[in-house]
C-alpha cells in the first residue's frame, strides 16, 4: 500500500506553516483577538437584530400585532394543538431520517454543511473546502475508484511464534486456545504451498510429508513426520514440523532446525545441479529454496529469542542478500526488530530507507518504526505545555507528522502501546491495517517504545489528532488508500473469541443529528399527549402563553404605590 503524500521536504514546509492537529500551541494576542472577534460574530448579529426591532417597534406596530396574536392563540381549540404537534412531529422525523442518511453517505450533517457553506462567508469566514481540478482532494476522490479489493488480503505474520514451544505452553497455563481454526487452516495451506511440489512422488518421504501437512490433528502430523524420517533420515521438512510442533522449548526447536538445515542444504545443492533439466526440476528447486529460507529464518528467530541478537542479525542479512526476490516473506521486519533491540538506530534507518518506499507495500512495523526514530530525537525534552507556549520546532513537527502517518495506516496500535488495551499472543496470520497486525506489532515492539524516554508520552499527546485530519467517511483517505471496511470481519476470524476486537474509531454524530433526534422525540411525545388529553394540553398551552405575554402596568395603581413609597421614605403621613 503506497503513500499518497508528496516529498518529505514539502510536507515539512507545509507543516511548519500550518498548525499540527493534536497539539494547539498558544497564539499571540493579535491572533487571539482576531479569533475572538470571529467567534463573537453570531452574537453581534443577534444583538444588532434586537436593536433594530426595538428601534422599529413603533413604526411596525409590534405591540398591537403581538396583542392580536395573543387573542388569536387564546381562541384556538385543542384540535388545533393536536394537528400542530402531529405535523411538527412528522416534519422533524423526516428531517432526522434525512440527516441520518446524509451523514452515513457523506460523513457530515447536511444542515451543518449548508451553514458552513452559505452562512460562514456572510459572517466573515472563508470557504477553504472547495476542491479545484487537480487539487489533492480531487485526486483522492479519483483514486478511490482504484481501491484494490486485495486490501483485506491475509499475510503470514513475519514474527509468528512456535506452536509447540510458545502457543501450546500458553494453552497449558491458561487453558485457552490462542489460535483459531481459520488461522491454523491458513497455515496448513501455506505449508502445502511452500513445502510440497509435483515431484513429491519421486521420494517416499516427501509423499508422507505431503499427507502430514494436510492432517488436522497435531499428533497425527507428528507421527507422519517420524514415518518420513524412517524412510529418509535427511528429510528436512520432517525436522521442520517436529521443531514447530513437538519441541516444547526454543532450545529443542533450535536443535531440530539445525538438523533440518544440514539436510536442507544438501537437498538444495542437488536441486541446483538439476534445475535446467525439466520444468519439474525447476519446481523442485523452488520448493527446496523455500524450505531452506524458512529454516534459516526460524534459526535466526531462535537466536533472537535466546539472546544471541547479533547472530540473528547476521543470518537475516545473509538471507536478504542471498535471496533478494523473496521480499514477500518480509524478512526485513524481523531485521528491524532485532536492530531495535541492539539500539542500532542508524542501521534501522538504513533498512527503512530501502523498504519505506512509495512503491512498496507498507506495514505497521515500517510506519511505526519510522515514527519511533523521529520521535526519539525530540521525545526526551518534549513537554506539551512548553510546546503549546512556544510552538513546535521543525523536528517536533516531523515527529508528530510521522505519528499521524503511522496512526492513519493502522489506528489500532496506539491503544496497545499505551497499554489502554491488553495484549494477547499474536496470530500466525495478520491483516494489514487491522487489529491482528496491531497486536503482532505491539507484542514485539512495545519494549522498544518504552526504552526511549518520552516516546510514549509524545504518542499519547498526538495520536488522536490523526482522526481530525483524515477525511470522513472511510471511502476517503489522507496519506494512504481508504481504510478498508472488511478488517473487522477478517480480524474476528483470525483472533480468538476471548479477545475484544478493536474496530476503526467511529466519528461522533454531529450536533444537528442529536438536535433533530431530540426535537423529533419531544414533538412526538407532545403529539401523543395532546391527542390523548386535548383539554389538559390546551389549558397547559394557554397557561404557558400567559406566562410570557406582557402584562401592562396599571398607571393609577403605579402612581399611588410610588407616592406611598416616597411618603414612607420621607417619614411623612399622607393624611
Amino acid at each position: 500500500m503506497a503513500d499518497r503524500g508528496g516529498s518529505g521536504e514539502a510536507a515539512a514546509a507545509g507543516a511548519a506553516a500550518a498548525p499540527v492537529p493534536g497539539l494547539n500551541p498558544t497564539l499571540g494576542w493579535r491572533e487571539r483577538l482576531r479569533a475572538g472577534l470571529a467567534g463573537t460574530g453570531a452574537s453581534l448579529w443577534f444583538v444588532t437584530g434586537l436593536g433594530l426591532l426595538y428601534a422599529l417597534r413603533i413604526p411596525l406596530r409590534l405591540c398591537e400585532n403581538l396583542a392580536a396574536v395573543t387573542v388569536f392563540l387564546n381562541s384556538l381549540t385543542p384540535k388545533f394543538y393536536v394537528a400542530l404537534t402531529g405535523t411538527s412531529s412528522l416534519i422533524s422525523g423526516l428531517i432526522f431520517i434525512f440527516e441520518w442518511w446524509y451523514f452515513h453517505k457523506h460523513g457530515t450533517s447536511f444542515i451543518e454543511q449548508v451553514s458552513v457553506s452559505h452562512l460562514q462567508p456572510l459572517m466573515g469566514g472563508t470557504e477553504s473546502s472547495i476542491s479545484e481540478p487537480g487539487s489533492p482532494s480531487r485526486n483522492r476522490e479519483s483514486e478511490t475508484s482504484r481501491q484494490n479489493l486485495s486490501e483485506c488480503k491475509v499475510w503470514r505474520n513475519p514474527l509468528n511464534l512456535f506452536r509447540g514451544a510458545e502457543y501450546r505452553r500458553y494453552t497449558w497455563v491458561t487453558g485457552k486456545e490462542p489460535l483459531t481454526y481459520y488461522d491454523m487452516n491458513l497455515s496448513a495451506q501455506d505449508h502445502q504451498t511452500f513445502f510440497t511440489c509435483d515431484t513429491d512422488f519421486l521420494r517416499p518421504s516427501d509423499t508422507v510429508m505431503q499427507k502430514a501437512w494436510r492432517e488436522r490433528n497435531p499428533p497425527a502430523r507428528i507421527k507422519a513426520a517420524y514415518q518420513a524420517l524412517e524412510l529418509n533420515n535427511d528429510c528436512a521438512t520432517a525436522y521442520v514440523l517436529l521443531a514447530e510442533e513437538e519441541a516444547t522449548t526454543i532450545v529443542d526447536a533450535e536443535k531440530l532446525f539445525k538438523q533440518a538445515l544440514k539436510a536442507g542444504e544438501t537437498i538444495y545443492r542437488q536441486s541446483q545441479q538439476c534445475q535446467h533439466q525439466s520444468p519439474q526440476h525447476e519446481a523442485q528447486l523452488r520448493r527446496d529454496t523455500n524450505v531452506l529460507v524458512y529454516i534459516k529464518r526460524r534459526l535466526a528467530m531462535c537466536a533472537r529469542k535466546l539472546g544471541r541478537i547479533r547472530e540473528a542479525v547476521k543470518i537475516m542479512r545473509d538471507l536478504m542478500k542471498e535471496f533478494p526476490p523473496l521480499t514477500m516473506l518480509n524478512i526485513h521486519e524481523n531485521l528491524l526488530e532485532s536492530l531495535l533491540e541492539l539500539q542500532a538506530y542508524a542501521d534501522v534507518q538504513a533498512v527503512l530507507a530501502k523498504y519505506d518506499d512509495i512503491g512498496l507495500p507498507k506495514s505497521a512495523a515500517i510506519c511505526y518504526t519510522a515514527a519511533l526514530l523521529k520521535t526519539r530525537t525530540v521525545s526526551e525534552k518534549f513537554s506539551l505545555e512548553t510546546a503549546s507556549r512556544r510552538g513546535l520546532s521543525t523536528a517536533e513537527i516531523n515527529a508528530v507528522e510521522a505519528i499521524h502517518r503511522a496512526v492513519e495506516f493502522n489506528p489500532h496500535v496506539p491503544k496497545y502501546l499505551l497499554e489502554m488495551k491488553s495484549l494477547i499472543l499474536p496470530p500466525e496470520h495478520i491483516l494489514k491495517r487491522g487489529d491482528s497486525e496491531a497486536i503482532a506489532y505491539a507484542f514485539f515492539h512495545l519494549q522498544h517504545w518504552k526504552r526511549i524516554e518520552g516516546a510514549l508520552n509524545l504518542l499519547q499527546c498526538t495520536w488522536e489528532g490523526t482522526f481530525r485530519m483524515i477525511p470522513h467517511p472511510l471511502e476517503k483517505g489522507h496519506l494512504f488508500y481508504p481504510y478498508p471496511s472488511c478488517t473487522e470481519m477478517a480480524d474476528r476470524e483470525l483472533l480468538p473469541t476471548f479477545h475484544h476486537v478493536s474496530v476503526y474509531p467511529k466519528k461522533e454524530l454531529p450536533l444537528f443529528i442529536h438536535f433533530t433526534a431530540g426535537f423529533c422525540s419531544s414533538t412526538a411525545m407532545i403529539a401523543i399527549l395532546t391527542h390523548q388529553f386535548p383539554e389538559i394540553m390546551g389549558i397547559f398551552a394557554k397557561t404557558m402563553l400567559g406566562l410570557w405575554r406582557p402584562q401592562p402596568w396599571a398607571s393609577s395603581g403605579f402612581e399611588e404605590n410610588t407616592q406611598d413609597l416616597k411618603s414612607e421614605d420621607l417619614g411623612l403621613s399622607s393624611g
